[in-house]
């Protein structure tokens, strides 16, 4: 399942809560960050990190599907895993040319 289909999936029930609160949150911060009056500095920085906070609540919660992975997917995730636990492992080894040239 790519990330397109995540996000046409339906949501579930608990994650479309989340999403909401996270969107309420990225609201409330970007009115205190607009807000023609002069703020202190630190409610405006505390408002940043919020909107930051709302945004990634908003955005994890949009892409999470009530499916488990199929036979097919977790057989793939397994290869990306172990292709990257090779190279890793070379890199150790010493095969990268960067570090073996000097």
């Amino acid at each position: 399942m790519n990330i397109v289909d995540r996000a046409k999936a339906p949501t579930p029930k608990f994650f479309r809560i989340l999403r909401s609160i996270g969107l309420v949150l990225l609201a409330i911060s970007g009115t205190i960050i607009a807000a023609p009056v002069a703020l202190p500095v630190a409610l405006v920085s505390v408002a940043g990190y919020v909107a930051v906070a709302g945004g990634v609540i908003s955005a994890v919660s949009q892409l999470t599907s009530p499916s488990p992975l199929t036979p097919e997917d977790s057989e793939t995730l397994k290869q990306v895993q172990g292709d990257k636990r090779n190279q890793g492992d070379k890199q150790v080894q010493g095969d990268d040319p960067e570090i073996n040239s000097g």
